[in-house]
């Protein structure tokens, strides 16, 4: 058998996994979202995305997603450089520690969440205890933000850190050797060098951080629509299939352009650090 059949073989079983539950879903989602309760083409369901409250949905969604993943970059950046710093064995030990939470349900891990931030949770338990004023941000923008942050760091996280391991030693002690201080040595060399794994870790917080249905609905309460609150109604609550296909068209779409800006500054930063 030669080596193309064997690596066909191989392949199969995902063809095959690609093609049951990405492919045909994705066409009945197109021929939903493309037509009206008569099973007629029209576009109404697709430009009903542009409704005051859907896009208004789509906007704080955009707005919590983009504060989400800001705070993401700003907490894992300093937390890779640590780990690249550290000694090999110490370093995998920690990655270790924050992929763990990654292997529970995500269910589970909101839960918990909920379980420190409620207003009888763990937080103002020590906070009643030490006599200090308890919080009450359960129900609120900030408590969706920080179920995003808690959810998706690891994402962000790693592809920073596998980034920054690539960076050989050589390259930043060669500048040292040259005259180079800390601040520039991050600035020219490090940061640069890392933007491709930086942009990678963006695109897997933004994303889920943009479409997200149940940390939105547990931790804010119902309280804020956010666009994949309002699919998920569409589908199981009104039963408007076509219309939340509709949505989900536009949604796609637009994930499609980020993931291609994204892609493209990818490639011009790499081929900026080739230069």
């Amino acid at each position: 058998m030669s080596s193309k059949s064997k690596n066909r073989i191989l392949v199969m079983p995902y063809t095959i996994w690609m093609i049951g539950f990405i492919i045909i879903p994705l066409i009945f989602v197109v021929c939903y979202g493309l037509t009206n309760n008569n099973n007629a083409f029209t576009i109404e369901n697709v430009m009903s995305f542009f409704n005051p409250i859907h896009l208004k949905s789509f906007i704080k969604s955009f707005k919590l997603a983009f504060i989400s993943t800001i705070i993401c970059v700003i907490l894992a950046y300093p937390i890779a450089l640590i780990f690249r710093n550290s000694k090999t064995k110490q370093s995998s030990f920690i990655v270790y520690i924050f992929i763990l939470p990654m292997w529970m349900n995500g269910l589970l891990r909101i839960y918990a969440w909920l379980t420190l931030i409620e207003k009888r949770g763990v937080i103002n338990l020590i906070l009643s205890y030490f006599h200090l004023p308890n919080i009450s941000i359960v129900n609120t923008e900030i408590a969706i933000v920080l179920g995003m942050v808690y959810d998706l760091l690891p994402f962000m996280i790693l592809p920073l850190y596998n980034a920054l391991m690539k960076i050989n030693d050589d390259t930043i002690n060669g500048a040292r050797d040259l005259g180079a201080n800390e601040l520039q040595v991050f600035s020219k060399i490090i940061f640069p060098l890392s933007i491709p794994g930086m942009v990678s870790g963006i695109t897997m917080v933004f994303i889920p951080s943009l479409t997200t249905v149940a940390i939105s609905e547990m931790l804010g309460g119902g309280n804020f629509l956010l666009i994949g609150n309002v699919i998920e109604r569409e589908f199981l609550i009104t039963s408007n299939w076509h219309l939340g296909s509709g949505l989900s068209l536009v949604l796609i779409i637009f994930i499609f352009i980020v993931m291609g800006i994204t892609n493209k500054w990818t490639d011009k930063d790499e081929e900026a650090v080739i230069i």
